[in-house]
């Protein structure tokens, strides 16, 4: 290895995120349109969002309220006096020619500032600074197809919050857990839903690489990571491409890069735009933002469990182990899903065995999220109650949520079209197992000496001939008993 290859492959990474979550509020933030996703285009538009001359911004309270939400579940310094500055540059998706923002200018701060969120991981805490919560409109969007660029202002004027860290994560997948652990404390506290196929969480991240402790390298700014994979593998790949670069002797050059997920790699966009360029200055129509000591009181007080507290408890109240607890509340959706099927009957370790392993499977698989499948808690709390009556077996269980995932269907309509009710009958059993006995004598040689694993493989030969039908712990003691086993 050469002395520059050597010295790019001990070089320190180091990432700051900015992320831009959609507000959950019923209008836009500066005007009544209303904010949904998926509406025909054009269609939630007004002269205030569109930025037509003459029309004025009134602030909409409710998105402040959670931007101060978010800030204190990320312990945050909320300042009692922000201002909103215009944010000068043109591109088609933004009507005005500006964007009404938030910047920390002395004597107009933004809506918070020196936060922190922990991470923890492999029972080691990271703290990762919070360097400002700041509140926005966003943006219209751009749809590319047919050769042409379409624009559908629908988005444009909702209430948008950036949350910026400070240059604490030294990884892409530090930088993934963060976000994970964001979007979760936001998703509890209701500030957003989180989803970011719907757009309603977008991050970019600026990366460089330093020597360990030294001063920070030149750094790229990464746009257009539409999931929490992409985050990382892009992550990855420009961590990588920088390192190629130091070791070859080049520079790395400040810019603007997209990702590209189809390809795996991140390209040149622009060169990065500094502060000065957006000609920042204060907004003229609208006031300075005021919260007091008291409102500030009240939202703290309106702030429901968030997701740490929510894990202690499952692991706590349920039993359950803490990396069960931990995967259940990694997001809001799942930890109500959870917690319905629980209250509907479902029996705690049950329950979250089943959606750990087969449910999140199948999610994973499909790249959705838990409130997109088709299967609801009162399904789910239905399919394992058939299993606690012994109408069906664990094994056929499997099979029939399979088919309530891919269509929707109700458990008990899939085990009576598929004839999977289990057998519990003893006679029946009897001739089951007295035939497998008899086709297996090395084995049943085996259990009369007493080995256990042969047992376990002649219930395997009576599940299969009963299809899967036959009740295992019955079928369990049957065998020993005709066996004689020890």
């Amino acid at each position: 290895m050469s002395g520059s290859a050597a010295a790019a492959a001990l070089y320190e990474t180091v990432i700051g995120l900015e992320v831009h979550v959609q507000l959950s509020t019923r209008s836009k933030m500066f005007c009544g349109c209303a904010c949904a996703f998926g509406a025909p285009p054009n269609t939630l538009t007004c002269p205030v969002c569109l930025g037509l001359p003459g029309s004025l911004p009134v602030l909409n309270r409710a998105a402040v309220e959670l931007g101060v939400r978010a800030a204190l579940v990320l312990n945050c310094t909320v300042r009692p006096d922000s201002r909103f500055h215009r944010k000068n540059y043109y591109y088609p998706d933004i009507p005005k020619n500006y964007q009404i923002s938030q910047y920390q200018y002395t004597g107009h701060p933004p809506l918070a500032t020196d936060g922190v969120l922990a991470l923890e991981a492999g029972g080691v805490t990271r703290r990762v600074g919070i360097r400002r919560v700041h509140l926005e409109e966003d943006t219209g969007k751009l749809v590319h197809a047919g050769g042409r660029s379409l624009v559908d202002y629908n988005r444009s004027g909702t209430p948008l919050m950036e949350i910026v860290s400070e240059p604490d994560l030294r990884s892409a997948e530090e930088a993934r857990l963060f976000l994970t652990r964001l979007r979760a404390v936001l998703q509890y506290a209701g500030v957003t839903t989180g989803r970011m196929e719907e757009g309603t969480l977008r991050c970019d991240a600026n990366v460089s690489l330093r020597d360990p402790g030294g001063p920070h390298g030149t750094r790229t700014e990464i746009k257009n990571m539409n999931s929490l994979r992409s985050v990382e593998r892009a992550l990855r790949f420009e961590e990588a491409r920088q390192r190629d670069l130091l070791a070859g002797g080049a520079a790395v050059v400040q810019e603007t890069r997209h990702w590209d997920e189809a390809r795996g790699l991140t390209f040149s966009s622009r060169e990065k735009e500094e502060a000065q360029d957006y000609r920042y200055f204060p907004e003229p129509d609208l006031l300075p933002v005021r919260v007091d000591a008291a409102w500030i009181e009240r939202i703290r007080k309106d702030i429901p469990e968030l997701p740490e507290a929510r894990r202690r408890r499952y692991v706590e109240t349920y039993g359950l182990p803490e990396h069960d607890a931990g995967l259940l509340t990694e997001t809001r959706p799942m930890a109500e899903f959870f917690e319905a099927t629980v209250q509907l009957g479902g029996h705690p370790r049950t329950v979250a065995n089943w959606l750990v392993g087969d449910v999140a499977a199948y999610m994973n698989a499909a790249g959705v999220e838990i409130e997109q499948i088709a299967v609801r808690p009162a399904a789910l709390a239905g399919l394992l109650a058939l299993v606690d009556r012994g109408t069906i077996s664990g094994r056929s269980a499997k099979e029939v949520l399979e088919e309530m995932l891919r269509t929707g269907r109700a458990a008990d309509e899939i085990v009576r079209e598929r004839g999977l009710v289990q057998i519990s009958d003893t006679d029946e059993l009897i001739r089951l197992v007295d035939a497998a006995i008899a086709e297996n004598p090395g084995p049943v040689g085996d259990v009369k000496a007493g080995k256990d694993r042969a047992v376990t493989f002649l219930v395997g030969q009576v599940m299969k001939k009963s299809r899967g039908r036959a009740n295992p712990e019955m079928v369990n003691r049957l065998l020993r008993d005709r066996i004689g086993a020890p």
